[in-house]
């Protein structure tokens, strides 16, 4: 019986790529990073002699044309994302790609309907659905522990950024795709989705608390701020089930991250007041009606096979598994591409509400993927 080859991945963009993206392809059962790409052709070497990956690139036209590059993980700055994957799916190959997966979702579509011609695999890295504690949350839901629905909210409230001290780069640029919105709201719209279905309404507002922040690259010139900080957020799902999300970057001893769902046979709270690991640290309690919260135990059988310092590698090896399989099946599971449309769609109906200062309705998935 042949056993089949490890899936060879090119890793674009070395931050989270470097940190998170090169060891869960070197932990993952079906993948293996070939090749790194870095704008700087030194610093690509580097990285890739550090990792003993066999080859190093400048220029995306040359790694895309490698024949062992068979797919590729995209964790660069979110205004590069678009172009990159476009180019990367044009060459036949398959995607892995780090959110805001765009800047706006025309472009999303347009990569959807691009992967569909080519036959190529692009998911996007929404983790959350590969944590123990919340796929968890998703089986107790699933069975109806909690009745029809009253209220779900979302907090998520950290500190990020509060210290206006925190250099000027894209991230403070929302026409680069920076801002809290793109960073966690990504992350929480596709899970609200995942866990309950789609919106058919929202209304949003969005601040901005620190304005200017020093430009390390200009003798630390102050330079103006543009993306948010700070989003006020709801949603009535299609049964009508209200939704409240606070996000902030800057709240100074916020409580971390929590979701909480409220229904008529009692409540399940799940959450991480962990400032430092984003995955490390969830809880999950379970109130039935009328009587006092007790934690649930995670089942074994849901627990990740090896636990690193860094939470955010193991379920990013868990979507590196999910995508190679997708891959090796040829069809697309979840998360998909089309997952990735719903998030990015409700961000831009986010800055509009926002900026029209009222509440719009939520088109239906199939519409905007016609576009």
């Amino acid at each position: 019986m042949t056993v089949p080859q490890p899936l060879g991945v090119a890793v674009i963009g070395t931050g989270f790529g470097q940190a998170i993206h090169i060891p869960a392809l070197h932990h993952a059962a079906k993948t293996q990073g070939v090749a790194v790409y870095h704008r700087d052709l030194s610093r690509a070497k580097a990285i890739a002699d550090q990792h003993q990956i066999p080859y190093a690139f400048n220029s995306l036209e040359k790694l895309l044309a490698q024949p062992e590059v068979e797919a590729v993980t995209i964790a660069t700055p979110p205004f590069l994302h678009y172009d990159m994957a476009r180019q990367a799916i044009a060459a036949g190959k398959h995607v892995l790609l780090e959110k805001p997966l765009t800047l706006n979702v025309q472009e999303t579509v347009n990569l959807f309907h691009q992967a569909q011609q080519k036959k190529a695999i692009v998911m996007p890295d929404f983790e959350f659905r590969f944590v123990p504690a919340w796929q968890y949350l998703a089986e107790l839901l699933a069975e109806g522990l909690l009745g029809k629905l009253r209220l779900i909210k979302v907090d998520w409230l950290v500190a990020s950024r509060a210290n206006p001290e925190r250099p000027w780069n894209w991230y403070a640029q929302r026409e680069k795709g920076g801002g809290a919105l793109g960073a966690v709201g990504s992350h929480a719209f596709d899970y609200l989705h995942w866990l309950f279905g789609p919106a058919k309404s929202l209304s949003a507002m969005l601040s901005l608390a620190i304005a200017e922040r020093p430009d390390p690259l200009a003798d630390n010139q102050l330079k103006p701020v543009t993306a948010d900080d700070t989003a006020l957020i709801s949603l009535a799902l299609q049964d009508g089930t209200p939704c409240q999300i606070t996000l902030s970057s800057v709240a100074y001893g916020g409580r971390g991250h929590w979701l909480e769902i409220y229904g008529e046979k009692g409540s399940l709270v799940l959450g991480s007041d962990n400032l430092k690991d984003y995955v490390h640290g969830f809880k999950l309690f379970h109130c039935p009606a009328g009587k006092f919260a007790t934690e649930l135990e995670i089942p074994k059988r849901l627990a990740f096979p090896q636990v690193f310092t860094d939470g955010r590698l193991a379920p990013v090896i868990r979507v590196m598994e999910q995508w190679a399989t997708s891959i090796e099946q040829g069809q697309a599971f979840s998360p998909s591409l089309r997952d990735g449309v719903y998030s990015q769609l409700l961000m831009d109906l986010t800055h509009q509400s926002h900026q029209q200062r009222q509440w719009l309705s939520v088109p239906d998935l199939d519409q905007v993927l016609a576009r």
